[in-house]
């Protein structure tokens, strides 16, 4: 069998229509802010494409800022959202312990340069956020905050978080999402989330790389990242990325990925590691998760040492988020799930997409009590 891919969280092929269309505009001529015939060509496919994303995602047309990535999108919401309300005095940030590094990081440099404070929202065994815990924050100090983000579902186990209780819980504070992984995977509407802001990436969706949109409330003004041509309502600056974004739209409005063949393919294959590999643990497996995401702890095994195995049978899977590769430290995402920092480094992310196969998950389950055996081998030597 020629070589397998298992990482479709990473990144995913591009659909057809998607490469159609974002190919079709590259040959096309004009700048969208440019008053004349050609300008106002692209300008009106590219907010035709705009339209057709707004109505994918559930929210209007003017309320996507398109930007250049998911991260800069968490980027924007993250320090624009504590800017605007460091401006009324508020200066508490709170994100979920297991946020993607675009959010990490932008929190822990917020705190660092912009006198921000960040609490992190403790998650229980399974990797679902602490209501109880955040209920209690909000009881005493709702007045101090200034932005409450939470992702929609976690890129290393899959484990979808409680947005809609969260908006509730937090009465009128600004809520934020990352919903990059959960995006066309299963049904997600903006406004009936109810959230202020909400992250987007088009590349995990089936469309190009470089392409990502935050969603903002249209009443929401936030400060700029970028200043320059006063594109995207004056908060994100820059030429339109015109094919990347019809790309996207594209992508979107496909039907390419089946919610239901991939979770009884997800489910199937969870079945198997659990017979094939005593003492396996699958992370997460008690919450509700995403369709294409499994992570499963092999005790007594190096991720590291076991994702090079897997390659080297032709088979791409990962050990957590692709944007910390080749980085050696532990998963946060399972620390803070409870596990040590031994089983933590001990763990393979295996995520399926709309061109994952059976045969193909038939074939990494004959080939993975091996490489087990062998990274076991390799670890106590």
């Amino acid at each position: 069998m020629s070589s397998i891919y298992l990482d479709h969280a990473a990144t995913t092929p591009m659909v057809e229509s998607a490469l159609i269309a974002m190919t079709s505009q590259l040959a096309q001529l004009g700048n969208p802010s440019s008053l004349h015939t050609h300008g106002r060509a692209v300008r009106k496919i590219l907010e035709d494409a705009r339209e057709a994303l707004a109505t994918e995602i559930g929210c209007l047309p003017s309320e996507i800022i398109f930007t250049a990535s998911g991260t800069e999108a968490n980027n924007l919401a993250l320090k624009g959202l504590y800017w605007a309300g460091r401006d009324k005095g508020k200066n508490l940030v709170l994100i979920s312990s297991i946020e993607h590094h675009a959010i990490l990081d932008p929190a822990h440099w917020l705190a660092t340069h912009e006198n921000a404070e960040v609490i992190e929202i403790p998650v229980d065994k399974n990797g679902v956020v602490d209501l109880v815990f955040l209920q209690k924050i909000l009881s005493t100090r709702a007045d101090e905050i200034a932005v409450i983000s939470v992702m929609h579902a976690n890129n290393e186990t899959g484990v979808l978080q409680p947005i809609s209780e969260i908006v509730k819980i937090a009465s009128g504070i600004p809520v934020h999402t990352d919903a990059v992984q959960s995006f066309k995977k299963i049904p997600l509407s903006f406004s009936d989330l109810g959230v202020t802001a909400m992250s987007l990436s088009a590349h995990k969706i089936g469309g190009p790389l470089g392409i990502g949109a935050l969603i903002l409330k249209r009443t929401v003004e936030i400060p700029s990242l970028l200043h320059g041509g006063g594109q995207e309502r004056e908060i994100r600056s820059g030429t339109l990325n015109a094919p990347g974004i019809i790309g996207f739209a594209a992508a979107a409005a496909s039907k390419h990925f089946d919610g239901d063949l991939v979770t009884t393919l997800r489910d199937q294959f969870v079945t198997a590691v659990q017979d094939l590999i005593p003492g396996a643990v699958i992370n997460g497996l008690e919450a509700d998760r995403l369709p294409g995401i499994v992570n499963v702890t092999f005790p007594g095994t190096q991720s590291d040492t076991l994702l090079l195995l897997m390659d080297s049978q032709e088979i791409s899977c990962s050990t957590g988020s692709a944007c910390t590769a080749g980085v050696h430290e532990a998963s946060h995402v399972l620390l803070a799930m409870g596990h040590s920092d031994k089983t933590a480094q001990s763990s393979l992310r295996f995520s399926f997409g709309a061109t994952s196969t059976k045969g193909e998950c038939e074939h990494v389950l004959s080939v993975l009590p091996d490489v087990i055996a062998r990274g076991r081998a390799a670890n106590i030597s």
